[in-house]
């Protein structure tokens, strides 16, 4: 149906909000930039660095894993997961992509703390470049903002405030 968007949207305010980037050390030359992306999407929303923590695993296949521990302890508002699969000449490049983008919507289902992709799927290391910071944007900066928006939109759904310690309004 075409129209306009609903009228809940969620906020970006990261101020007060703590956050978990979970990255991948396969490709580190690639999904560091990503961090450095999402880190500067954060603070530039009112993220402090003290509530942002980067937790590095060996690959993409592994963000899952330590992504749903993370949720499931607490204190975190949303994860950003951030890695690259660049692909090869076997089918491991399915495998691990698939199960990376399957086990990080599965942490947000089971959990509901927000978990996005930002996992850089390519066929060659200059794609994957091209969106870590270079002509095609950052994914890492666009899975941290999308994770700044679903925390705002989570809540306001719930009807609670939008920012830690404001008022809480009804529902509407």
């Amino acid at each position: 149906m075409a129209g306009t968007a609903p009228g809940v949207r969620g906020d970006l305010t990261a101020r007060g909000r703590r956050f978990a980037i979970v990255v991948s050390r396969f490709h580190e030359e690639i999904t560091a930039r990503l961090v450095v992306g999402a880190r500067a999407a954060l603070r530039r929303h009112g993220a402090a660095d003290r509530d942002v923590a980067v937790v590095w695993v060996p690959g993409a296949f592994e963000i899952p894993q330590v992504a749903l521990a993370l949720a499931r302890r607490g204190g975190i508002d949303a994860l950003v997961c951030l890695g690259c699969v660049i692909r090869g000449e076997t089918p491991h490049f399915e495998y691990v992509a698939g199960e990376a983008a399957r086990g990080i919507a599965d942490v947000g289902r089971l959990t509901g703390v927000p978990a996005t992709f930002g996992v850089i799927t390519a066929e060659t290391r200059a794609q994957a470049l091209d969106r870590a910071g270079g002509r095609m944007g950052n994914r890492g900066e666009e899975a941290a903002l999308a994770a700044l928006e679903l925390v705002g939109l989570l809540r306001a759904l719930d009807g609670r405030p939008a920012r830690r310690g404001a008022p809480r309004r009804g529902r509407r």
